[in-house]
């Protein structure tokens, strides 16, 4: 359907620019009238000499008096039009100049005249905007870069480790069958390494290269979240950490089971990897204030993160441990994809750090097509 125009003028400018043309118009007529008048009195008071050039035109013009007041008018209303329209045509020209600017920011501020002020701060806004995505995707885009040449080296790593140890066990054959078993278990172990890096490069192009759908179904939530604290008590023995879980009972939402699930897999790894050892990870779910939504809260004892690392950690490819670190250098990409998926579901995740403490609150709501 074709939008249709309004008659009037909608923005600042435009209705100032209105205004002062009707104004500007109704003030000459006005001034004209009044002048008009004045002459008429002035006329008819004053003795004329027919001789006098002067009424002599005033004669010519006296049939032809009223039609020459509309021509004056007509004339005053046309050269004030198009002193505006000039006016107007002026801006036109300093606002495409600053657009054009806009294609390619720079840290100059643009600059308009002081009735342009509003434009002005408008097209500054949107100058900022531009400038600071180009810097974060620049900072993103060299950060995966930088990933992608760390994981290629710690590639190697593994790689190698397997092949020496697969080489040993096919040159020598008189090898015990414990120094076998041993080496066969190094070697799957840095196989299994080998695989993690191949996944997390999985990882980067899916995130970059597909866009996440939900596939929403009924789901309990608090058996979810029991079943994931199962399956990773392995791992917390290992660090001789413990879990502290508070579980509502059969809280029931509508969401993507497989999704939330990675949401909470890379927030109790992330959990695990940087928590001291021999603690507890404090892990509870609740019923929001508001009856719509429910309350996760994850937390560990670990380092302090930084507040101005604390605001990136969401952020794609961010890692707070910028080593190559085999056990706690991931993809940077966890917390960007739990984001994500929490954001489909219309929920919200935050982080909060101090006193060595780190926790992450996610907010969901029971039903996330309510929010559609």
């Amino acid at each position: 359907m074709k939008h249709k125009r309004s008659v009037f003028p909608k923005s600042t400018l435009s209705k100032q620019l209105f205004a002062q043309y009707l104004i500007t118009v109704t003030s000459l007529i006005f001034v004209f009238g009044a002048v008009f008048a004045l002459g008429q009195i002035f006329v008819k008071n004053h003795i004329w000499q027919p001789d006098d050039p002067v009424y002599q035109f005033l004669y010519y013009f006296k049939d032809k008096l009223f039609l020459t007041a509309a021509l004056f008018v007509l004339l005053i209303v046309t050269i004030t039009a198009f002193c505006f329209i000039v006016r107007c045509l002026y801006y036109l020209d300093d606002i495409t100049a600053a657009s054009k600017k806009l294609a390619a920011p720079t840290e100059e501020s643009i600059l308009l005249c002081k009735e342009l002020k509003p434009v002005q701060d408008e097209m500054n806004l949107v100058r900022e905007h531009t400038l600071r995505n180009a810097f974060l995707a620049k900072e993103a885009e060299q950060r995966k870069n930088d990933l992608i040449v760390y994981l290629a080296h710690d590639l190697k790593t593994p790689l190698t480790s397997v092949i020496g140890y697969l080489s040993l066990l096919c040159d020598e054959q008189e090898i015990s069958p414990q120094i076998r078993a041993k080496y066969t278990e190094i070697a799957l172990d840095k196989a299994l390494r080998l695989e993690d890096l191949i996944n997390e490069f999985f990882d980067i192009t899916r995130f970059n290269f597909t866009t996440l759908v939900l596939e929403t179904q009924h789901l309990n939530i608090s058996r979810m979240l029991e079943q994931l604290v199962w399956e990773f008590q392995p791992i917390l023995s290992e660090k001789g950490l413990k879990w502290q879980t508070q579980f509502a009972d059969n809280l029931h939402i509508i969401g993507d089971c497989n999704k939330l699930e990675r949401v909470f897999d890379n927030l109790i790894r992330n959990a695990v990897n940087y928590s001291y050892p021999n603690r507890s990870i404090y892990f509870s779910l609740s019923q929001s204030e508001n009856s719509d939504f429910i309350c996760i809260e994850l937390k560990n004892h670990g380092k302090t993160i930084p507040p101005e690392k604390l605001d990136k950690i969401f952020e794609q490819f961010y890692r707070l441990d910028s080593s190559r670190s085999t056990k706690t250098g991931g993809t940077g990409l966890g917390l960007a994809i739990a984001k994500e998926i929490v954001t489909l579901h219309h929920g919200s995740i935050q982080a909060q750090s101090n006193n060595e403490t780190v926790c992450f609150s996610v907010l969901l709501p029971t039903d996330c097509h309510k929010f559609v």
